[in-house]
């Protein structure tokens, strides 16, 4: 089924590693209805963990894409890792979101990257929440991390939700705004009872409740004379208000929960669909005339020409080469022909699709907000703009940190030459933040990365996908001298061999240049 592009949610995942985003993502797919059942990072069968080496590191590599259609709304759920060794994939897939919730784990609290995935969201100016997980641990403390979100994240921060219990007592929400407490069941199948709040949590749930309303209430006007005059305001008014100052960056929701538990997830849906932005409230998406370095700009709505960006390429060992489009405006037919205007060729629109972590759903057409899928592309690849030949034009490309991480690597037999070639190529077509290449002073063939992780996982991939067997060390280091001080040397040459003989005198003078 299609969505509008107002029924449309494009919310990124946002954490420092370890937080539990992969775990959310899951248990938003579940409570959705999307998948039957609640898969496990350390079993090896979430959605969005399904490469091999995820699987085996127990970690996000690589950005994952899946969606859920609840309340009428699709919510397009982007995963992103959470290591500093990939934040190649954070850097493109953050582009293509209409929002972030940062995951912030309830015992670590705010840490590094936390902080750095927060900034690049701020960058974009996209709307954000946070969401305090796994508060069914051992030494979890939601109030406490509470004041570190304030404190590194955003002042601007304010809790919808307050935790029933603590740690392995930990069994529910109390929604400030609705007045309500959802006790869950304890088998992890999100089944919650609406009750009361506890009588033990009624005084800080009415303290809370205060702040919440006074800091909703500050960034209306109208609104603050007619509370500050005593009178009535509908909740309706409070959650559309609410919507705007989130949408504006005025206010920042904090929710919580357990995804492993399953515990607060559906309340943090309805506030997704509630309050974060449709593609058709975020401003327009700006870019260049191919031919004339025209300043042009594309508004998501599906009257405007068609146009998308290629955020993501991923090499499937049974489908093949596949590349993920966001489309910012316009609508297109599957299997149409555009325009490819960073290659200036045409690309067909093949096997058109919707990502859900490995596995393609089919689609008929796509439309402004759209995440899709194509396979097989003729010449698309990461960072390329697809769009209408009519209506040409071309988006900025993301801007990459350079490698700081460096081996040296030489295929086991010298056969396997041309497999380590095109296994390279390969790599580099996948992640913008792989580089390979010959270092002509030593001879060495050297691959670069974001750390040693990020190279551990392409040399593990080389070995498991392209049947590559490596010699791995760290790279030579090509010496050089130079000349530090002035010297002066005298030589005689002297050859008499008969007749006139040889005869030559020579004085020598070395000097350093300038510095530089």
């Amino acid at each position: 089924m299609g969505y509008s592009s107002s029924e449309i949610r494009n919310v990124g995942l946002i954490a420092h590693g370890g937080a539990g985003k992969t775990s959310l993502a899951e248990a938003i797919l579940f409570n959705g209805g999307s998948i039957t059942r609640l898969g496990r990072v350390d079993d090896g069968n979430t959605v969005m963990d399904f490469d091999p080496d995820e699987i085996k590191r127990k970690i996000s590599i690589s950005s994952a894409v899946a969606f859920v259609d609840y309340r009428g709304t699709r919510i397009n759920v982007v995963d992103m890792p959470g290591y500093a060794d990939f934040i190649g994939e954070v850097l493109a897939s953050i582009r293509v979101c209409d929002s972030v919730i940062s995951v912030v784990c309830a015992v670590s609290g705010v840490e590094v990257n936390t902080e750095k995935t927060w900034e690049y969201a701020t960058e974009l100016n996209l709307p954000k929440m946070v969401f305090i997980n796994k508060l069914d641990r051992e030494r979890a403390d939601f109030y406490r991390v509470y004041e570190m979100v304030k404190s590194y994240l955003s002042k601007d921060a304010i809790p919808l939700l307050l935790p029933v219990g603590a740690e392995q007592n930990f069994r529910g929400v109390v929604d400030l705004l609705r007045g309500k407490a959802y006790i869950y069941e304890k088998d992890k199948s999100g089944k919650f009872k609406e009750e009361e709040i506890p009588a033990d949590m009624k005084d800080k749930v009415a303290e809370m409740k205060e702040a919440l309303i006074e800091k909703i209430v500050e960034t209306d006007e109208a609104l603050m004379e007619r509370y500050l005059e005593g009178g009535e305001i509908s909740s309706d008014e409070i959650i559309s208000t609410m919507r705007k100052a989130v949408l504006s960056g005025e206010l920042v929701p904090v929710l919580c929960g357990s995804s492993v538990e399953n515990i607060g997830i559906r309340q943090l849906m309805d506030y997704i669909v509630d309050l974060l932005p449709s593609p058709v409230e975020r401003p327009p998406v700006k870019g260049t005339h191919p031919e004339t370095g025209e300043e042009l700009e594309r508004k998501p709505d599906v009257g405007e020409p068609f146009s998308a960006w290629a955020f993501k390429v991923a090499l499937d060992p049974y489908v093949g080469k596949l590349v993920y489009l966001r489309v910012w405006s316009g609508e297109v037919e599957a299997d149409a022909t555009v325009l490819n205007s960073s290659k200036k060729d045409e690309e067909r629109l093949s096997n058109l699709s919707y990502p859900m972590g490995k596995s393609l759903v089919k689609a008929e057409k796509a439309v402004a907000g759209d995440i899709v899928v194509i396979a097989k592309p003729k010449v698309s690849g990461f960072g390329d703009t697809l769009c209408s030949k009519d209506a040409p034009i071309v988006f900025p490309s993301v801007t990459f940190p350079e490698p700081v991480y460096f081996l040296a690597i030489e295929p086991k037999s010298k056969g396997d030459e041309d497999r380590l070639s095109n296994a390279l190529q390969r790599l580099m077509e996948a992640d913008p933040t792989f580089k390979a290449y010959k270092n002509t002073e030593t001879g060495d063939t050297i691959i670069a990365g974001m750390g040693d992780i990020h190279l551990d996982v392409a040399i593990e991939k080389m070995k498991s996908r392209y049947n590559v067997e490596l010699n791995v060390r760290m790279p030579k280091i090509p010496y050089r001298e130079t000349i530090k001080g002035r010297s002066k040397a005298e030589g005689k040459y002297v050859k008499q061999s008969g007749g006139r003989g040889q005869y030559g005198w020579v004085w020598i003078e070395y000097e350093p240049l300038p510095r530089g």
